[in-house]
């Protein structure tokens, strides 16, 4: 057929040109930038598996830096776990024996039981110590301590550097915080705590407080004490570091208990100071009640002798004592202070004003109000923190005024009065009385000044007492009773109307 023979004549052979090109080129063109695949990355959960909740690859890593930068040379055990991190116990890089080996083939091989004490030698040579670090490493992974964000927030020293739905980024967020923190106690000089190292990322270097036989000091919780006066030394040193972290250091601990202080060398350290916020953050003084609620219940389940709460909170937050000649920054002149000044807790009444101060609304200034609660300032019924310094009474209310936090010195003084009035000459009647009546008529010009705050009623269905509102609604629906009594029907008054259009 004809078709045929034109398919024939057809050259198919590889000496086409497009053939021939592509044959002379072809190992030019690079094919793997179009692979559709190329630009996926393959994760895998090993990425992120962990070891003890707190040891995945990418902590190894910082890890392995840390050792390389010589921070650290020997990386041993698990110390302590907690709800949001681990502590491991570790040895100084920076001051090596010469005995001891300054490579190493991997980091795993770091994880040792080497004796900082020994001479692979045997010889006479005594080698010094060397330094022992913590290193605290947050957990990532699975995270049980969740509420971060309030101990944040408000924080101007971390303003714009809050990450609310990376975790990763909270934590590193929070080591960087516990590291500032301790670094701020420690150049005060005021209060123990371990010496920060280093932090990197979610990994905290600090220093290592052993009780001298390899093992950690141990917490206030496990401390055996050695008497009835060893408890109540540590309970005034624990109210006396409660003021020095607010006053000097500017802190207040947030989570301050027996369990994140430790005794070493006889003396009380704080640790655990990651959530621990300055006294301008908005709840600064929730946190600070907190704190010596929780002191105070462990000290008077341990059988001593307690301050009230109200106050250790004007104790720590006023500025000047009252009858205090030391020196505000030192110790042992503010727990002699604490010994002889503050009157201790009376059983019964003490227990019902530490309950209704446990419950105030504590507010700094006058910019912490809200726009309705300004007429209840007014009217003296809304407590400012500054009414609970003892030095600034003759300027604002007191909180004994508002709340009946009365002394019972107040008490006595009133009793005594009453008995000198009694037990006084008659002769001397009409002159007490004369002053009674002049000191009447001073209490009533200082009543009429706040009965006439007292007195103003405001307007409105929006102030309206809810008694009164239910009374008034009774009201109108007695007032539309009666007269649906005397309203004509529906029906009728329509035949009404309709009469009087057809007349028209």
């Amino acid at each position: 057929m004809v078709l045929d023979d034109d398919f024939q004549k057809l050259d198919l052979s590889n000496n086409h040109d497009n053939n021939r090109i592509l044959d002379k080129h072809g190992h030019k063109i690079k094919t793997d930038e179009f692979s559709i695949s190329r630009g996926k990355t393959n994760k895998d959960k090993a990425n992120r598996a962990t070891v003890e909740n707190v040891l995945d690859p990418r902590t190894m890593r910082f890890l392995k830096a840390l050792t390389s930068r010589g921070i650290i040379s020997d990386f041993n055990g698990c110390i302590s776990t907690g709800k949001e991190a681990n502590v491991y116990h570790a040895f100084a890089g920076d001051t090596i024996s010469p005995f001891e080996p300054k490579t190493h083939d991997s980091f795993e091989n770091l994880v040792n039981t080497y004796d900082p004490y020994s001479n692979p030698n045997n010889n006479d040579t005594i080698l010094e110590p060397r330094k022992e670090y913590a290193i605290k490493i947050y957990k990532t992974s699975i995270l049980v301590f969740k509420d971060r964000e309030r101990y944040v927030d408000g924080e101007y020293r971390f303003r714009n550097s809050r990450s609310q739905h990376n975790p990763r980024k909270m934590i590193k967020i929070w080591a960087e915080k516990e590291f500032r923190n301790l670094k701020r106690i420690y150049q005060s000089k005021v209060i123990p705590v371990p010496k920060p190292i280093e932090v990197k990322n979610n990994v905290l270097v600090m220093e290592f407080l052993n009780r001298g036989d390899g093992f950690a000091s141990p917490r206030l919780k496990d401390y055996p004490y050695k008497d009835h006066n060893d408890i109540v030394h540590y309970y005034h040193t624990m109210i006396v570091y409660i003021r020095l972290l607010y006053q000097v250091c500017r802190l207040v601990h947030a989570d301050l208990s027996e369990y994140n202080t430790l005794v070493h060398k006889n003396k009380l350290y704080v640790i655990d100071v990651s959530q621990s916020v300055e006294p301008e953050h908005p709840m600064s003084l929730d946190f600070l009640r907190m704190d010596i609620k929780n002191i105070n219940n462990y000290f008077e389940r341990m059988g001593v002798a307690i301050f009230a709460e109200r106050i250790i909170f004007q104790f720590t937050i006023s500025e000047t004592l009252d009858n205090f000649n030391g020196n505000y920054s030192n110790e042992d002149d503010l727990r002699m202070y604490v010994k002889n000044n503050l009157p201790l807790k009376v059983p019964g009444k003490d227990d019902a004003e530490d309950e209704i101060f446990r419950s105030l609304h504590l507010v700094r200034n006058l910019g912490g109000l809200e726009e309705r609660d300004f007429d209840r300032y007014t009217d003296g019924k809304f407590d400012l923190l500054k009414s609970l310094i003892a030095h600034d009474n003759e300027k604002n209310f007191s909180a004994s005024e508002q709340y009946n936090f009365e002394d019972n010195t107040l008490s006595n003084d009133d009793d005594d009065n009453e008995d000198d009035i009694s037990n006084s000459d008659p002769d001397n009647s009409d002159s007490d009385d004369s002053d009674s009546d002049s000191d009447d008529n001073d209490d009533d010009d200082k009543v009429d000044v706040f009965e006439d705050k007292k007195d103003k009623v405001l307007k409105g269905k929006k102030y309206e007492d809810k008694e009164e509102k239910k009374q008034r609604k009774q009201e109108a629906k007695e007032s539309k009773r009666e007269k649906r009594k005397t309203k004509v029907k529906k029906h009728i008054k329509k035949k009404l109307v309709n009469k009087t259009k057809s007349k028209k």
